[in-house]
Protein backbone atom coordinates (compact mmCIF):
# COMPACT_ATOMS: atom_id res chain seq x y z
CA UNK A 1 0.00 0.00 0.00
CA UNK A 2 2.46 2.54 0.97
CA UNK A 3 5.00 1.97 -2.53
CA UNK A 4 1.61 2.23 -4.38
CA UNK A 5 1.03 5.72 -2.49
CA UNK A 6 4.48 6.37 -3.18
CA UNK A 7 4.19 5.80 -6.62
CA UNK A 8 1.09 7.66 -7.14
CA UNK A 9 2.57 10.93 -5.04
CA UNK A 10 5.39 10.53 -7.89
CA UNK A 11 3.07 10.11 -11.29
CA UNK A 12 1.70 13.46 -9.78
CA UNK A 13 5.02 15.24 -8.87
CA UNK A 14 6.25 14.42 -12.08
CA UNK A 15 2.48 15.58 -14.04
CA UNK A 16 2.94 18.66 -12.69
CA UNK A 17 6.44 19.56 -13.61
CA UNK A 18 7.77 17.58 -16.43
CA UNK A 19 4.77 17.38 -18.38
CA UNK A 20 3.85 20.90 -18.35
CA UNK A 21 7.70 21.70 -19.13
CA UNK A 22 7.11 19.73 -22.08
CA UNK A 23 3.64 21.25 -23.23
CA UNK A 24 5.73 24.74 -23.02
CA UNK A 25 8.18 23.45 -25.31
CA UNK A 26 5.77 21.95 -27.67
CA UNK A 27 3.61 25.13 -27.36
CA UNK A 28 6.33 27.74 -28.09
CA UNK A 29 7.61 25.26 -30.88
CA UNK A 30 4.29 25.43 -32.55
CA UNK A 31 4.26 29.43 -31.79
CA UNK A 32 7.06 29.11 -34.70
CA UNK A 33 5.35 26.76 -36.86
CA UNK A 34 1.91 28.56 -36.83
CA UNK A 35 4.17 31.81 -38.04
CA UNK A 36 5.82 30.04 -40.57
CA UNK A 37 2.38 29.09 -42.31
CA UNK A 38 0.98 32.59 -41.44
CA UNK A 39 4.08 33.50 -43.38
CA UNK A 40 3.71 30.76 -46.31
CA UNK A 41 -0.31 31.64 -46.22
CA UNK A 42 -0.09 35.58 -46.52
CA UNK A 43 3.11 35.61 -48.91
CA UNK A 44 3.13 32.74 -51.38
CA UNK A 45 0.44 34.77 -53.73
CA UNK A 46 2.62 37.88 -53.70
CA UNK A 47 6.56 36.21 -54.26
CA UNK A 48 5.55 33.09 -56.22
CA UNK A 49 3.84 34.97 -59.28
CA UNK A 50 6.09 37.72 -58.98
CA UNK A 51 8.94 35.11 -59.95
CA UNK A 52 6.84 34.04 -62.37
CA UNK A 53 6.45 37.66 -64.00
CA UNK A 54 2.46 36.66 -63.64
CA UNK A 55 1.72 39.65 -60.38
CA UNK A 56 -0.16 42.25 -62.49
CA UNK A 57 -1.40 39.58 -64.40
CA UNK A 58 -2.82 37.35 -61.33
CA UNK A 59 -3.15 39.86 -58.81
CA UNK A 60 -7.04 41.34 -57.97
CA UNK A 61 -6.56 44.91 -57.36
CA UNK A 62 -9.40 46.24 -55.17
CA UNK A 63 -9.12 49.40 -54.98
CA UNK A 64 -10.89 51.72 -51.37
CA UNK A 65 -14.52 53.18 -52.48
CA UNK A 66 -12.62 56.31 -51.19
CA UNK A 67 -9.98 55.78 -53.69
CA UNK A 68 -8.05 59.49 -54.97
CA UNK A 69 -6.84 58.09 -58.35
CA UNK A 70 -8.09 54.75 -59.73
CA UNK A 71 -5.38 54.77 -62.63
CA UNK A 72 -2.42 55.71 -60.65
CA UNK A 73 -3.09 53.88 -57.62
CA UNK A 74 -3.96 50.44 -60.01
CA UNK A 75 -0.54 51.12 -61.19
CA UNK A 76 1.41 50.97 -58.02
CA UNK A 77 -0.45 48.08 -56.02
CA UNK A 78 1.97 45.82 -57.42
CA UNK A 79 5.00 47.85 -56.06
CA UNK A 80 3.17 47.72 -52.96
CA UNK A 81 2.71 43.80 -52.45
CA UNK A 82 6.16 43.60 -52.87
CA UNK A 83 8.14 45.94 -51.13
CA UNK A 84 5.89 45.62 -47.90
CA UNK A 85 5.84 41.55 -48.48
CA UNK A 86 9.83 41.71 -48.57
CA UNK A 87 10.48 44.03 -45.60
CA UNK A 88 8.77 41.98 -43.15
CA UNK A 89 10.34 38.48 -44.36
CA UNK A 90 13.63 39.53 -45.08
CA UNK A 91 15.26 38.53 -41.67
CA UNK A 92 13.79 35.24 -41.91
CA UNK A 93 15.27 35.03 -45.59
CA UNK A 94 18.35 36.09 -44.27
CA UNK A 95 18.77 33.61 -41.30
CA UNK A 96 19.72 29.83 -41.30
CA UNK A 97 18.65 26.57 -39.41
CA UNK A 98 14.93 25.61 -38.52
CA UNK A 99 13.73 22.30 -38.93
CA UNK A 100 13.87 20.61 -42.46
CA UNK A 101 10.41 21.77 -43.64
CA UNK A 102 11.66 25.79 -42.09
CA UNK A 103 15.04 24.94 -44.43
CA UNK A 104 13.22 23.86 -47.54
CA UNK A 105 10.33 26.58 -47.26
CA UNK A 106 13.38 29.29 -46.89
CA UNK A 107 15.09 27.82 -49.87
CA UNK A 108 12.10 28.08 -52.19
CA UNK A 109 11.12 31.57 -50.81
CA UNK A 110 14.81 32.33 -51.37
CA UNK A 111 14.67 31.21 -55.11
CA UNK A 112 10.86 33.30 -55.41
CA UNK A 113 12.50 36.16 -54.21
CA UNK A 114 15.26 36.39 -56.13
CA UNK A 115 13.59 35.97 -59.25
CA UNK A 116 11.10 38.41 -58.21
CA UNK A 117 13.41 41.15 -57.56
CA UNK A 118 14.68 40.60 -61.16
CA UNK A 119 11.35 41.37 -62.57
CA UNK A 120 10.64 43.84 -61.01
CA UNK A 121 13.27 45.75 -61.90
CA UNK A 122 14.03 44.55 -65.62
CA UNK A 123 12.21 46.97 -68.22
CA UNK A 124 11.62 44.18 -70.15
CA UNK A 125 9.91 42.27 -67.64
CA UNK A 126 5.74 42.02 -67.68
CA UNK A 127 6.13 42.44 -63.68
CA UNK A 128 8.24 45.50 -64.21
CA UNK A 129 7.61 48.16 -61.38
CA UNK A 130 6.51 51.43 -61.71
CA UNK A 131 9.47 53.69 -59.75
CA UNK A 132 8.53 57.22 -60.16
CA UNK A 133 5.97 58.88 -58.28
CA UNK A 134 4.81 59.76 -55.01
CA UNK A 135 3.68 56.09 -53.64
CA UNK A 136 6.40 54.40 -55.72
CA UNK A 137 8.58 56.64 -52.74
CA UNK A 138 6.65 54.68 -50.21
CA UNK A 139 7.14 51.20 -51.44
CA UNK A 140 10.27 51.53 -52.78
CA UNK A 141 11.84 52.09 -49.69
CA UNK A 142 10.05 49.31 -48.43
CA UNK A 143 11.34 47.13 -50.74
CA UNK A 144 15.27 49.22 -49.68
CA UNK A 145 14.45 48.49 -46.33
CA UNK A 146 14.37 44.63 -47.30
CA UNK A 147 17.18 44.74 -48.87
CA UNK A 148 19.14 46.20 -46.09
CA UNK A 149 17.54 43.63 -43.60
CA UNK A 150 18.60 40.92 -45.94
CA UNK A 151 22.05 41.01 -46.90
CA UNK A 152 21.91 37.83 -48.39
CA UNK A 153 19.38 38.54 -51.26
CA UNK A 154 21.93 41.39 -52.54
CA UNK A 155 25.16 39.27 -52.20
CA UNK A 156 23.12 36.36 -54.27
CA UNK A 157 21.75 38.95 -57.03
CA UNK A 158 23.52 38.77 -60.12
CA UNK A 159 25.69 41.96 -61.34
CA UNK A 160 23.53 43.38 -63.63
CA UNK A 161 19.98 42.99 -61.68
CA UNK A 162 22.01 44.92 -58.80
CA UNK A 163 22.59 47.67 -61.37
CA UNK A 164 19.00 47.53 -62.46
CA UNK A 165 17.90 47.84 -58.47
CA UNK A 166 20.17 50.75 -58.38
CA UNK A 167 18.59 52.19 -61.06
CA UNK A 168 15.37 51.74 -60.36
CA UNK A 169 15.89 53.54 -56.57
CA UNK A 170 17.55 56.14 -58.30
CA UNK A 171 14.70 57.34 -60.04
CA UNK A 172 12.89 57.95 -56.85
CA UNK A 173 15.09 60.91 -56.35
CA UNK A 174 12.89 62.62 -58.29
CA UNK A 175 10.16 62.78 -55.84
CA UNK A 176 9.91 65.18 -52.89
CA UNK A 177 8.61 63.83 -50.15
CA UNK A 178 5.49 65.22 -48.15
CA UNK A 179 6.70 67.07 -44.84
CA UNK A 180 5.99 64.21 -42.80
CA UNK A 181 6.92 60.45 -42.21
CA UNK A 182 7.51 60.31 -45.88
CA UNK A 183 10.83 62.04 -45.46
CA UNK A 184 12.11 58.70 -44.13
CA UNK A 185 10.80 57.11 -46.90
CA UNK A 186 13.86 59.37 -48.85
CA UNK A 187 16.02 58.37 -46.50
CA UNK A 188 15.66 54.94 -46.08
CA UNK A 189 16.73 54.63 -50.32
CA UNK A 190 19.77 56.85 -49.15
CA UNK A 191 20.27 54.24 -46.34
CA UNK A 192 20.05 51.38 -48.66
CA UNK A 193 22.97 53.08 -50.76
CA UNK A 194 25.22 53.60 -48.21
CA UNK A 195 24.74 50.20 -46.59
CA UNK A 196 26.16 48.52 -49.84
CA UNK A 197 28.79 51.00 -50.75
CA UNK A 198 26.94 53.19 -53.59
CA UNK A 199 26.95 56.63 -53.89
CA UNK A 200 24.22 58.17 -51.65
CA UNK A 201 22.42 61.97 -50.14
CA UNK A 202 23.90 62.71 -46.71
CA UNK A 203 21.52 65.60 -47.14
CA UNK A 204 18.11 63.68 -47.38
CA UNK A 205 19.34 61.15 -44.24
CA UNK A 206 19.99 64.29 -42.41
CA UNK A 207 16.89 65.55 -43.01
CA UNK A 208 15.04 62.70 -42.12
CA UNK A 209 16.58 61.98 -38.66
CA UNK A 210 16.91 65.58 -37.49
CA UNK A 211 13.00 66.52 -38.18
CA UNK A 212 12.47 63.52 -36.04
CA UNK A 213 14.77 63.80 -33.23
CA UNK A 214 14.75 67.77 -32.37
CA UNK A 215 11.56 68.60 -33.97
CA UNK A 216 8.85 66.04 -33.76
CA UNK A 217 9.33 64.24 -30.40
CA UNK A 218 6.39 64.85 -28.44
CA UNK A 219 6.84 62.89 -25.76
CA UNK A 220 6.34 59.36 -23.60
CA UNK A 221 8.07 57.25 -26.52
CA UNK A 222 5.94 58.86 -29.60
CA UNK A 223 6.95 60.93 -32.51
CA UNK A 224 4.82 63.15 -34.29
CA UNK A 225 3.88 62.22 -37.65
CA UNK A 226 4.50 65.69 -38.90
CA UNK A 227 4.06 69.35 -37.37
CA UNK A 228 0.77 67.91 -35.48
CA UNK A 229 0.34 64.38 -33.28
CA UNK A 230 -2.40 62.13 -34.96
CA UNK A 231 -3.56 59.36 -32.39
CA UNK A 232 -2.59 56.48 -34.58
CA UNK A 233 -0.21 53.58 -35.22
CA UNK A 234 2.21 55.75 -37.16
CA UNK A 235 5.13 55.49 -34.56
CA UNK A 236 4.96 51.75 -35.78
CA UNK A 237 3.89 50.92 -39.27
CA UNK A 238 7.04 53.97 -40.03
CA UNK A 239 8.62 56.22 -37.85
CA UNK A 240 10.47 54.16 -34.94
CA UNK A 241 10.88 50.93 -37.15
CA UNK A 242 12.71 53.82 -40.37
CA UNK A 243 14.46 55.45 -37.75
CA UNK A 244 16.28 52.45 -36.16
CA UNK A 245 17.46 50.92 -39.50
CA UNK A 246 18.62 54.27 -40.99
CA UNK A 247 20.33 55.16 -37.66
CA UNK A 248 21.88 51.52 -37.68
CA UNK A 249 23.11 51.87 -41.27
CA UNK A 250 24.64 55.36 -41.21
CA UNK A 251 26.18 54.51 -37.25
CA UNK A 252 27.79 51.40 -38.50
CA UNK A 253 29.44 53.67 -41.60
CA UNK A 254 29.89 57.08 -39.59
CA UNK A 255 29.15 57.60 -35.98
CA UNK A 256 27.34 60.36 -37.15
CA UNK A 257 24.19 59.75 -35.05
CA UNK A 258 25.80 58.44 -31.59
CA UNK A 259 24.69 61.30 -30.15
CA UNK A 260 21.34 60.06 -30.44
CA UNK A 261 21.49 56.81 -29.73
CA UNK A 262 20.47 56.99 -25.59
CA UNK A 263 17.23 58.95 -26.03
CA UNK A 264 16.27 56.88 -29.10
CA UNK A 265 16.94 53.69 -27.21
CA UNK A 266 14.85 54.90 -24.47
CA UNK A 267 12.10 56.30 -26.82
CA UNK A 268 11.47 52.96 -28.65
CA UNK A 269 11.37 50.92 -25.66
CA UNK A 270 8.94 52.94 -23.99
CA UNK A 271 6.71 52.87 -27.43
CA UNK A 272 7.38 49.22 -27.39
CA UNK A 273 6.11 49.26 -23.81
CA UNK A 274 2.51 50.88 -25.27
CA UNK A 275 2.41 48.78 -28.40
CA UNK A 276 2.44 45.27 -26.01
CA UNK A 277 -0.34 47.28 -23.27
CA UNK A 278 -2.34 48.01 -26.39
CA UNK A 279 -2.97 44.50 -27.20
CA UNK A 280 -6.20 42.90 -25.73
CA UNK A 281 -6.22 39.82 -23.74
CA UNK A 282 -7.64 38.54 -27.00
CA UNK A 283 -5.46 39.83 -30.13
CA UNK A 284 -7.69 42.47 -30.54
CA UNK A 285 -6.41 46.07 -29.92
CA UNK A 286 -7.77 49.81 -30.23
CA UNK A 287 -9.37 50.69 -34.06
CA UNK A 288 -7.95 54.08 -34.43
CA UNK A 289 -6.42 56.32 -36.60
CA UNK A 290 -5.16 56.12 -40.56
CA UNK A 291 -4.15 52.75 -42.42
CA UNK A 292 -6.18 50.55 -39.45
CA UNK A 293 -6.27 47.65 -42.60
CA UNK A 294 -2.29 47.40 -42.46
CA UNK A 295 -3.89 44.97 -39.74
CA UNK A 296 -0.81 43.01 -37.56
CA UNK A 297 1.32 46.28 -39.14
CA UNK A 298 0.40 48.17 -36.30
CA UNK A 299 3.12 46.28 -34.49
CA UNK A 300 5.83 46.39 -36.53
CA UNK A 301 7.61 48.61 -34.01
CA UNK A 302 7.04 45.85 -31.49
CA UNK A 303 8.07 42.73 -33.61
CA UNK A 304 11.55 45.08 -34.65
CA UNK A 305 12.40 45.48 -31.00
CA UNK A 306 11.80 42.03 -30.81
CA UNK A 307 13.95 41.07 -33.79
CA UNK A 308 16.66 43.72 -32.56
CA UNK A 309 16.65 42.13 -29.09
CA UNK A 310 16.13 45.63 -27.72
CA UNK A 311 13.08 45.30 -25.40
CA UNK A 312 13.07 46.71 -22.31
CA UNK A 313 13.56 44.59 -19.06
CA UNK A 314 9.39 44.88 -18.49
CA UNK A 315 8.79 42.93 -21.71
CA UNK A 316 9.67 39.33 -21.38
CA UNK A 317 10.20 38.07 -24.88
CA UNK A 318 8.44 35.44 -24.48
CA UNK A 319 5.01 37.61 -23.50
CA UNK A 320 5.74 39.99 -26.75
CA UNK A 321 5.78 36.53 -28.74
CA UNK A 322 2.34 35.92 -27.07
CA UNK A 323 0.87 39.22 -28.11
CA UNK A 324 1.59 38.92 -31.59
CA UNK A 325 0.70 35.74 -31.91
CA UNK A 326 -2.76 36.59 -29.93
CA UNK A 327 -2.39 39.34 -33.01
CA UNK A 328 -1.88 37.01 -35.57
CA UNK A 329 -4.91 34.84 -34.73
CA UNK A 330 -7.47 37.94 -34.38
CA UNK A 331 -6.32 39.42 -37.21
CA UNK A 332 -6.74 36.23 -39.68
CA UNK A 333 -9.68 34.25 -37.79
CA UNK A 334 -12.28 35.12 -40.18
CA UNK A 335 -12.23 33.26 -43.46
CA UNK A 336 -12.69 36.43 -45.36
CA UNK A 337 -9.73 37.91 -44.77
CA UNK A 338 -8.38 36.39 -48.12
CA UNK A 339 -10.33 35.82 -51.55
CA UNK A 340 -11.16 32.55 -52.53
CA UNK A 341 -7.80 32.35 -54.45
CA UNK A 342 -5.47 33.62 -51.70
CA UNK A 343 -5.16 36.96 -51.80
CA UNK A 344 -6.03 39.76 -48.92
CA UNK A 345 -8.99 41.36 -48.90
CA UNK A 346 -9.73 45.24 -47.66
CA UNK A 347 -10.50 44.87 -43.78
CA UNK A 348 -8.89 44.27 -40.09
CA UNK A 349 -11.39 41.85 -39.03
CA UNK A 350 -12.18 40.27 -42.43
CA UNK A 351 -13.17 42.23 -45.39
CA UNK A 352 -14.63 45.41 -44.26
CA UNK A 353 -13.78 47.77 -47.27
CA UNK A 354 -15.05 51.08 -45.76
CA UNK A 355 -12.09 50.94 -42.97
CA UNK A 356 -10.19 51.78 -46.36
CA UNK A 357 -8.58 55.11 -46.47
CA UNK A 358 -8.05 56.84 -49.96
CA UNK A 359 -4.81 55.38 -50.57
CA UNK A 360 -6.05 51.69 -49.65
CA UNK A 361 -5.47 49.18 -52.64
CA UNK A 362 -4.79 45.20 -52.46
CA UNK A 363 -1.47 45.74 -52.67
CA UNK A 364 -1.16 48.28 -49.62
CA UNK A 365 -2.84 45.34 -47.20
CA UNK A 366 0.68 43.38 -47.29
CA UNK A 367 2.03 45.73 -44.54
CA UNK A 368 0.90 42.87 -42.13
CA UNK A 369 4.12 40.79 -43.09
CA UNK A 370 6.18 43.18 -40.96
CA UNK A 371 5.08 41.45 -37.91
CA UNK A 372 6.82 38.86 -39.03
CA UNK A 373 10.22 39.88 -37.97
CA UNK A 374 10.85 37.62 -35.39
CA UNK A 375 10.92 34.64 -37.34
CA UNK A 376 14.43 36.37 -38.51
CA UNK A 377 15.47 35.33 -34.83
CA UNK A 378 16.58 31.69 -34.26
CA UNK A 379 14.54 29.19 -32.84
CA UNK A 380 16.78 28.57 -30.46
CA UNK A 381 16.55 32.41 -29.27
CA UNK A 382 15.13 33.09 -26.01
CA UNK A 383 11.80 35.18 -28.14
CA UNK A 384 10.89 30.95 -29.61
CA UNK A 385 12.15 28.93 -27.04
CA UNK A 386 11.25 30.18 -23.54
CA UNK A 387 8.15 28.64 -22.03
CA UNK A 388 4.65 30.82 -23.22
CA UNK A 389 3.92 33.68 -21.05
CA UNK A 390 1.03 36.12 -20.78
CA UNK A 391 1.22 39.85 -22.01
CA UNK A 392 0.38 42.70 -19.93
CA UNK A 393 -3.87 42.92 -20.93
CA UNK A 394 -3.85 38.84 -20.65
CA UNK A 395 -2.39 39.07 -17.17
CA UNK A 396 -4.73 41.85 -15.83
CA UNK A 397 -7.70 40.66 -17.32
CA UNK A 398 -7.33 37.47 -15.73
CA UNK A 399 -6.55 39.07 -12.27
CA UNK A 400 -2.93 38.93 -12.22
CA UNK A 401 -1.19 41.64 -10.10
CA UNK A 402 0.91 43.77 -12.60
CA UNK A 403 3.60 46.85 -11.93
CA UNK A 404 1.55 49.88 -13.03
CA UNK A 405 2.12 52.08 -15.54
CA UNK A 406 4.31 55.30 -15.64
CA UNK A 407 5.63 57.59 -18.44
CA UNK A 408 8.80 58.07 -19.75
CA UNK A 409 10.77 61.97 -19.04
CA UNK A 410 13.63 62.14 -20.81
CA UNK A 411 14.90 65.17 -19.01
Amino acid sequence: MKSKVLFLLALCLFLHTALPAQIRKTAAADDRKFWLSHLDRVCRPVLENLAADKLKENMPVVLSDRIDNKTQRTKVAHLEAFGRTLSGIAPWLNTEGGSKEEQALRNQYRQWTLKAISNAVNPAARDYMQWEGGQPLVDASFFALGLIRCPWLWENLDKPVQREVQTALIATRKTVPVYTNWILFSGMIEAFFCKYGMEYDDVRIEYSIREFAEHWYTGDGMYSDGMEFSLDYYNSYVIQPYMAAILEVINQKNKRYNWYMADFAKITQRYAEHQERFINADGSFPVTGRSITYRGGAFHHLADLAYRKGLPKSLKPAQVRGALTAVIRKTFERSDSFTKDGWLTIGLYGSQPQLGDFYITTGSLYLCADILLPLGLSPEDEFWSARPELWTSAKVWSGQDVPADHALHLK
